[in-house]
């Protein structure tokens, strides 16, 4: 009987502990959308982004990284993300028209999405 018992303890702890740890595998999503918007008068990167987090400490957009013209910028790491669903981070990038900006985000568990914009 104690067998039986101590078996069934386990059982339900290995039960316990994928429970606990392998939604947060089955719900990360990467970024679903990611917008640019740049204010020339006042040489402002706008990245609007799309990701959805019930837990935004635990499932957040890590990092997210501009390039100018192929070359790198910034990169700025998060540890946490300031909506469940849609945020905008803002940058000051200095460009000119004609300018190529990049900016990527990555989340902390899987996925990146990337979009670009020409300066105008």
């Amino acid at each position: 009987m104690m067998k039986k018992h101590l078996w069934n303890v386990a059982l339900m702890v290995v039960w316990l502990a994928a429970a606990l740890l392998l939604p947060r595998q089955a719900a990360a999503d990467p970024p679903q959308d990611l917008s640019l918007r740049y204010d020339m008068k006042t040489q402002t990167l706008s990245v609007s982004i799309t990701h959805k987090s019930t837990f935004t400490g635990f499932h957040y957009i890590k990092q997210i990284q501009i390039k100018r013209n192929d070359e790198p910028f910034e990169i700025q790491k998060y540890e946490s993300q300031p909506g469940k669903t849609a945020f905008v981070y803002t940058y000051k990038v200095p460009a000119k028209p004609n300018d190529l900006l990049e900016a990527t985000a990555a989340c902390n568990v899987q996925g990146q999405k990337t979009a670009t914009l020409k300066v105008e």
